[in-house]
């Protein structure tokens, strides 16, 4: 029987093309494709997939909000991450965060299939370079802390980077986490303390081109 995969993504180009990738496998088949977090929930529920691929930009919630949403409703459920995210600061965060693998959007080709297949076959998979990254500080030889200094970051620290970044005010982002405002500003001071930011529009200009250089690699 062919395993059923969700794809969760909010371009639908690129799930069309991952859906033909998996589906010219003969032990894989597709069993939707959606663009939210919330749309991802509602398919799980609907479609009982084995393996949901999630990319960690989605338009209602943060993947790892939602990998660890999946973790406390469908436990049962494999995660794989799809993205074009550093793997260096989420691949690590995907996996405390519930997800089985890790892949870059820039790899897809060539390695998703058989991410997918490691992650069924109850392994987990991360890229060559990012599990000797893993093992160098699991055994002392590197520290995460010496490389990029968001890496000190929590993931809602980076959550709310990201959104400062956007051009939100600090309002807007405490509607859409669905947190007080108070806890915004906290979150906003832990920051500027971790990355020695003198004040708060240090933040916003470090956010800012932290954004567009995401972009600017993205595209």
């Amino acid at each position: 029987m062919k395993k059923r995969v969700l794809l969760v993504d909010d371009h639908p180009i690129l799930r069309h093309g991952l859906a033909q990738l998996i589906r010219a496998e003969p032990d894989l088949d597709v069993c939707g494709g959606v663009g939210s977090a919330g749309e991802g929930m509602e398919a799980v529920a609907l479609h009982h997939p084995n393996l949901v691929i999630v990319d960690l930009t989605l338009p209602d919630r943060h993947g790892l909000e939602f990998i660890k949403d999946m973790q406390v409703m469908h436990p049962g459920v494999l995660l794989l991450v799809l993205s074009m995210h550093d793997e260096y600061l989420y691949a690590e965060r995907s996996l405390r965060a519930g997800a089985r693998g890790y892949v870059m959007k820039e790899t897809a080709a060539d390695t998703l299939v058989h991410a997918a297949r490691r992650v069924l076959d109850g392994g987990i998979y991360l890229s060559e370079r990012m599990s000797g990254h893993l093992l160098e500080v699991v055994t002392g030889q590197r520290k995460r802390s010496g490389e990029d200094p968001l890496v000190c970051l929590t993931d809602r620290e980076l959550e709310v980077l990201q959104l400062i970044g956007e051009g939100k005010p600090t309002r807007s982002i405490a509607a859409q986490l669905n947190v007080s405002v108070r806890t915004v500003d906290a979150h906003r001071a832990h920051i500027k303390e971790k990355l020695e930011l003198p004040d708060g529009s240090a933040l916003v200009r470090f956010a800012v081109r932290w954004v567009e250089n995401k972009v600017a690699d993205r595209e």
